[in-house]
């Protein structure tokens, strides 16, 4: 099938604004967006720049908007688009680099800044054995662990866009998966970081970053979740 593909270029210092350049290109129905990209690099412009790497929905690095809506271009297959006119531009609320690549700092400082690792200082258990829970314990926070860090549900956060300082939906997402832990004991500590104007409270719930989470993570929900946890001075 034929298809029309605009593309977001841009280089600093270089003298040149944003602009898009179009290609007129014949793929397959079931090519992914991006390798439509990789076509276009082989055949005609090398020096278009993207992220990617295992092309499977797994590192997250090849996140981009596609067609206006935040989506892994290795998981986006042309024929599910409905249409022939393809537009691909870089996630928004972080600066551009060049092209399609923007500069990821800031998401993962606001990824760090809310602890996401496991807290405990407590003696191992006696038995020499690994601190167990119960498959309800673990179900409580199983959504959150899905996470691939792509920006995909922050960058397409209104509040964010509105001010980069909002720790953002993937942050609050990593925070729930520690703070749900039952092994862990830093709750109380990720909760006092996210009670902040900038922190959960910054969230306006418009639902954009659960729609645009290429692993199907409840975004929205776990936002909530810590909300209620701040509110009643408890987890549940």
């Amino acid at each position: 099938m034929e298809i029309k593909l605009k593309v977001f270029r841009y280089l600093p210092n270089n003298g040149n604004k944003p602009h898009y350049d179009t290609y007129i290109m014949q793929v397959n129905p079931t090519d992914r967006v991006l390798d439509v990209l990789e076509q276009v690099r082989a055949d005609s412009d090398p020096s278009l720049a993207y992220r990617r790497s295992c092309a499977h929905g797994v590192c997250g690095s090849d996140a981009m908007r596609i067609n206006g809506r935040n989506a892994l271009a290795c998981k986006v297959l042309v024929k599910d688009l409905g249409t022939n006119e393809i537009t691909v531009e870089p996630i928004l609320g972080l600066k551009v680099l060049r092209d399609l690549i923007v500069d990821m700092d800031p998401f993962f400082e606001h990824f760090k800044s809310v602890m996401p690792y496991f807290i405990n200082n407590e003696p191992l258990p006696s038995d020499g054995k690994e601190r167990l829970q119960s498959p309800e314990q673990r179900e409580r926070f199983d959504d959150t662990t899905k996470c691939i860090l792509c920006a995909a549900c922050t960058t397409s956060c209104p509040s964010f866009w509105a001010n980069e300082e909002y720790v953002g939906p993937a942050a609050i997402v990593n925070a729930h998966r520690f703070v749900y832990d039952s092994r862990d004991r830093a709750a109380a500590e990720r909760l006092q970081i996210l009670n902040d104007q900038m922190g959960v409270w910054r969230c306006r719930t418009v639902f954009n970053c659960t729609e645009a989470c290429p692993r199907d993570i409840q975004v929205t929900q776990a936002i909530a979740d810590v909300k209620k946890a701040i509110n009643s001075g408890k987890l549940e």
